[in-house]
């Protein structure tokens, strides 16, 4: 089950390439803005800290409380990391607070749901597959820049962390999924990810002029 699972979500995260959903950057446009794409990152980190918390406060399954748990602290880590990586490039950040802006329609979908394997299934599992896949894309952004050093935060300091965050989503659903019941929640809750993620890079590229966005 978990086997397809991976399927459908490469299948969809497939189409989140530029190239190939037909989302690239248009011909002549201005050049893109590295920094405004951080601090969009930055929105993405926050929110993705806090589900993880909310979630952490109620599940009583201690291993995925404790996968929770861990997501919290990288996701804050990532923020640290380019908060920094903000400064260096020049930015003032003392008034930047990404905590006070309105919830994406993904946290709002996130924060509704209850059974742990939901939980799993659409975080850890179908989010963090599609964060390995963005922020490939805004690494292949950054070096065609010249920013080498803000791909080599991602490529170094943060792709690492989404991987694992991805096999422990993996390896929960592996153990918990063995009803037909289990695998139905589970199934929509990929779904509905997938179909948010569309939906909000279309948004992301008209806001920020690019689908390669982290």
């Amino acid at each position: 089950f978990v086997e397809e699972l991976e399927k459908l979500v490469r299948s969809a995260t497939n189409k989140l390439h530029p190239k190939k959903n037909g989302t690239g950057d248009t011909p002549g446009a201005a050049p893109v803005n590295i920094i405004e794409l951080l601090k969009s990152a930055l929105r993405n980190e926050m929110e993705a800290a806090d589900i993880s918390a909310f979630w952490m406060m109620d599940t009583l399954e201690v291993d995925i409380k404790l996968a929770f748990a861990r997501q919290v602290g990288d996701e804050g880590r990532h923020y640290r990391i380019i908060e920094d990586r903000l400064r260096n490039l020049g930015e003032d950040m003392k008034n930047y607070n990404p905590a006070l802006q309105a919830r994406s329609p993904l946290f709002e979908y996130l924060k509704e749901l209850k059974d742990p394997i939901e939980r799993t299934a659409a975080g850890p599992f179908t989010r963090e597959a599609i964060a390995l896949v963005k922020n490939d894309e805004f690494i292949k952004l950054c070096l065609t820049q010249g920013d080498e050093m803000t791909a080599h935060v991602y490529t170094e300091m943060i792709q690492e962390d989404e991987k694992f965050h991805h096999e422990l989503g993996r390896r929960i659903l592996r153990k918990y999924c063995t009803t037909s019941e289990a695998q139905d929640k589970a199934k929509k809750a990929v779904q509905k990810i997938l179909s948010l993620a569309e939906e909000l890079q279309d948004i992301a590229t008209k806001k920020l002029g690019t689908a390669q966005n982290p």
